[in-house]
């Protein structure tokens, strides 16, 4: 009666707490259903959902609730539910599997903290080139990080990096990480108001990558590059007139 009058959260968990402590198992199912009709955004119950499956021994029957969840249009946190599903497909020692969600992941998100996970993932494996994989995945994640430009995010991913190459790594290998951390800067910039009008100076801190400043060069010579030809497209276009100028001078006389 509660639920058809005053559907709430706390009355679809108080419901399905008593069937369970009943052992009535599929009224649960049910109720799980209703209750993810009633807040498909809702995380935490497609992950008690699929925990209870679990519980109940039916790994196909989580799987299938945790691939529908991930796919759900607009979910309030979907940080722990792709968490919680990797989870568990590492918990059933699916490696191939729980790895492919994580490029699932990256997909729809390129967070520094996901990419740190998934190198910890792969160091974790049993595979004998785990330390192998997990550089592997700290180098794309570089990568990935300097194309977004998301300093700050490629600061902590570098820190990590140092950490993982400092305990697993050889001197070659953390030579190469500590090359590529950044230099902190303090710079300036003006202060505007809302209403456009300048407010001062503030100070803040910048980070300058040796890989960024080593590319500066090159970009500097195609800017010249691209300059010497507008150049060039010019005078041939103003020689072009002088010449057009000069025989209309001759027809007239």
């Amino acid at each position: 009666m509660a639920l058809g009058m005053c559907p709430k959260d706390k009355l679809y968990r108080g419901y399905i707490d008593l069937e369970i402590q009943l052992r009535e198992f599929d009224r649960c199912r049910i109720l799980y259903e209703k209750f993810l009709e009633f807040g498909p955004e809702n995380c935490v119950t497609w992950m008690r959902f699929a925990e209870l499956e679990t519980l109940l021994g039916d790994t196909d029957r989580a799987r299938a609730i945790y691939e529908l969840a991930v796919n759900q249009p607009r979910l309030d946190m979907p940080e722990l539910l792709w968490k919680a599903y990797i989870d568990f497909e590492v918990s059933l020692g699916e490696t191939e599997k729980a790895r492919e969600l994580y490029e699932r992941l990256l997909e729809r998100t390129l967070h520094v903290k996901v990419w740190m996970s998934y190198a910890q993932f792969e160091l974790a494996s049993a595979d004998e080139s785990n330390v192998e994989l997990a550089r592997r995945v700290y180098e794309r994640a570089n990568l990935s990080l300097r194309g977004a430009n998301e300093k700050e995010e490629r600061v902590l991913l570098l820190e990590a990096w140092r950490e993982f190459e400092t305990q697993h790594g050889d001197e070659s290998s953390l030579n190469n990480v500590i090359k590529k951390m950044p230099r902190r800067v303090k710079k300036r910039q003006r202060v505007q108001a809302d209403d456009g009008t300048e407010e001062g100076w503030e100070e803040f801190f910048d980070y300058i990558f040796p890989e960024d400043e080593a590319t500066k060069p090159n970009l500097k010579l195609l800017e010249m590059a691209k300059a010497w030809k507008k150049q060039q497209t010019n005078d041939e276009e103003k020689e072009g007139e002088d010449d057009d100028d000069d025989s209309n001078s001759s027809s007239e006389s």
